[in-house]
């Protein structure tokens, strides 16, 4: 794509920006998401043993935060700043839970992680609310997350049995939600777009548009024009 102030602009003076296909780092994302939340919420209903929190930890760790931090990484190079914002609080919070677990006495509640949970919950409504704008499906993950975070914060918090058993059951919610998205995005992405994925407004543009009007913005954007 080429970009120039003028008609009478000289070809040396015209700046050329080249955009790289990159696929969709969100299918890869909530699949993360799915590991991690389906594994924790099992430990808070009680199907596992306490003891068994350390093997949870570890496995998030080793799955599910690489995962996501692959994905923020896409995400930005994508020029998405809300898959990539997203993700990357999603990486940084299972990362600190995962953390926490491991250093924490089995089933011994932490007001600190509480704390950071719910910090975190109010943090992913940005991306939600950014999301809602192009991508419900999307959003909706987003915002479950935003939920599930901040129950399991105050089920931290209080060390209340009830909220740690709601904190399961939004996180088996999310779980199928995020199982969705994944498939839906996924499939959007291999060019059989069976599931729906709810786009509207830009995203539907970008998705259904023609390339000059998803390329149409470009020169105003981060990583183009001189300043973020």
């Amino acid at each position: 794509m080429s970009a120039h102030d003028g008609a009478g602009t000289a070809p040396a003076d015209v700046a050329r920006i080249v955009v790289r296909p990159i696929g969709t780092p969100l299918p890869l994302a909530f699949l993360g998401l799915v590991v991690a939340t389906t594994a924790f919420a099992a430990l808070q209903l009680g199907w596992l043993p306490p003891s068994e929190g350390r093997v949870v930890a570890l496995g998030v760790l080793a799955t599910t935060v690489p995962a996501q931090l692959l994905a923020a990484v896409y995400g930005f190079l994508a020029r998405d700043p809300v898959a990539g914002t997203g993700t990357a609080v999603l990486a940084g919070t299972w990362a600190a839970a995962a953390t926490a677990t491991l250093v924490t006495p089995p089933r011994a509640s932490s007001p600190g992680l509480g704390v950071l949970l719910v910090a975190s919950a109010a943090v992913m409504l940005v991306p939600a609310a950014a999301a809602a704008t192009g991508k419900l499906v999307a959003a909706g993950v987003m915002g479950l997350t935003a939920l599930r975070f901040a129950v399991t914060g105050v089920a931290e918090i209080t060390g209340s049995s009830t909220w740690l058993t709601a904190a399961g059951v939004v996180g088996l919610v999310l779980a199928v939600a995020a199982l969705y998205a994944a498939l839906a995005l996924e499939l959007e992405g291999a060019g059989t777009p069976v599931l729906p994925v709810l786009r509207r407004g830009s995203g539907q543009d970008a998705d259904a548009g023609d390339l000059d009007d998803a390329l149409g913005g470009l020169a105003r954007e981060a990583g183009v024009r001189r300043q973020l």
